[in-house]
């Protein structure tokens, strides 16, 4: 008797577990008739295990993407509300404009006939605010200041802005003569002792006229004084016959609007900022020369950017310093002709000399300016010394060096690459620097010409 209770007790147990597993997996209430055998009670309670952990780990997935979405949408918002202030900026000139304070040749398209429009947000700083603009048919690109410029500062970035003192200068009552005299001791300052600034004032005299009525009023000088704090106006001004500068189409305020450039960059694609990320750096720098024009053409861009080093060594109005040599400064037209994106960090070299002259220093870190202005700490005495040590010239080729050596003609390849790197050597210190200077510029814009001369794509 005991020994048939026992076969019916392990006959039903299958049964009885197979019910257990449904019931834990599942929450199936199946009939003990269901389960003929342990083989297939397992398969049914895994299928139905493997079918809940499936649904959770699509829902978990789901959850995921839709969170990381909106903190990368948020995070793009973010950024974007904070850099582009296209619209405050907008606000301000309007303002003052409205109120008589400010005038230009762009106020009125801009604040009254709205024929001047903001387009894409190109902004990199808060408060160097940068747009694609339409003014009527033609197309510029908009740069506007949010706050007051102030002394070049190594810490920051420079000309930092506080909108409460801006356009206080000059007062009412001053005369053109005045005027005249202040943009003049102002040059003076900034430049030093050269002989053609009085030929300066008339250039700034003429601009400042934005309505072409033979006179500068009280708001067209008050426009015009603010824009000359800004360094990359300034050297616009006096480089606007030089064909590496983009050309002022019009201002308003310490507004102001130029052409604008097919290609903003000299080389590499713009990528969201999360792949970014996951990119490693030396892969990236190679992947931007992925993405250049033919050889020739890079040449001939090549050619523009020493061009221009040459034209800011010791020009007209004294020496300026490219205190960032980057490729997100550079960019070109549709001929291939270099044009100077960002020129805000290009200083005059008086003024950087005298603002970097007796700095504390612990080390020659302590000692640059921008990315690539540099000086020595003299450990003697704990203080900046003034003399930056790498020429323009210099910088231009340690940019240039990968940009034409990938693709170079097997030709001249050895001899470029000997040229570049005499170049990178380049020192201001060094003796008969200028000659050494002059020579190597000439020496590299001589064996590109000859190379591209003879081709269509140059």
């Amino acid at each position: 008797m005991k020994k048939l209770m026992r076969r019916q007790s392990q006959k039903r147990q299958p049964s009885v577990l197979c019910l257990e597993r449904f019931g834990s997996a599942g929450s199936v209430h199946l009939s003990v008739q269901t389960c003929v055998s342990r083989d297939l009670c397992w398969r049914i309670a895994s299928e139905l295990v493997r079918f809940s952990y499936m649904r959770m780990k699509y829902l978990f997935i789901s959850w995921l993407v839709v969170f990381i979405g909106s903190w990368v949408m948020y995070v793009q918002y973010s950024t974007y509300t904070e850099l582009c202030r296209g619209h405050d900026c907008r606000k301000i000139i309007c303002d003052k404009y409205k109120t008589g304070v400010i005038d230009g040749s762009a106020c009125s398209s801009l604040c009254a006939k709205e024929t001047l429009y903001f387009g894409k947000c190109l902004s990199t700083k808060p408060n160097n605010q940068m747009y694609l603009g339409i003014w009527g048919n033609l197309q510029g690109v908009i740069k506007c200041q949010m706050e007051e410029a102030a002394q070049l500062d190594f810490d920051t970035d420079p000309e930092p802005r506080k909108e409460i003192i801006l356009f206080d200068k000059p007062t009412r009552g001053t005369t053109v003569e005045k005027f005249k005299e202040m943009v003049y001791g102002f040059f003076k300052a900034k430049l030093g002792e050269q002989g053609n600034l009085s030929e300066l004032v008339n250039i700034i005299l003429s601009f400042a006229d934005g309505n072409k009525d033979g006179r500068v009023s009280l708001p067209e000088a008050k426009s015009a004084w603010a824009l000359l704090q800004l360094d990359e106006f300034l050297l616009m001004v006096m480089l606007q016959d030089k064909e590496h500068t983009p050309k002022l189409m019009g201002f308003c305020g310490d507004l102001y609007v130029i052409e604008r450039v097919e290609y903003t960059s000299l080389y590499g694609i713009s990528l969201p900022w999360i792949i970014e990320l996951l990119i490693p750096s030396g892969f990236r720098r190679s992947m931007d020369q992925w993405f250049t024009p033919s050889w020739p053409r890079k040449a001939k861009i090549a050619i523009g950017l020493l061009e221009f080093v040459e034209d800011i060594f010791h020009g007209p109005y004294g020496n300026f310093l490219m205190c960032d040599t980057s490729a997100k400064n550079l960019g070109y037209n549709d001929k291939y002709d270099l044009k100077m994106m960002d020129m805000r960090k290009i200083v005059p070299e008086m003024n950087l000399k005298e603002m970097i002259k007796d700095r504390p220093c612990e080390s020659d870190m302590d000692c640059v300016y921008g990315t690539d202005c540099r000086t020595l700490c003299d450990q003697s005495k704990m203080r900046c010394t003034t003399e930056v040590i790498q020429p323009n010239l210099a910088k231009a080729c340690q940019l240039l060096k990968d940009y034409l050596l990938r693709g170079a003609p097997s030709d001249i390849h050895e001899e470029l690459e000997k040229q570049l790197y005499l170049c990178i050597a380049l020192k201001v210190s060094a003796n008969q620097m200028e000659m050494e200077h002059s020579l190597i510029l000439n020496n590299l814009k001589t064996l590109l010409w000859k190379k591209i001369s003879h081709t269509t794509d140059s």
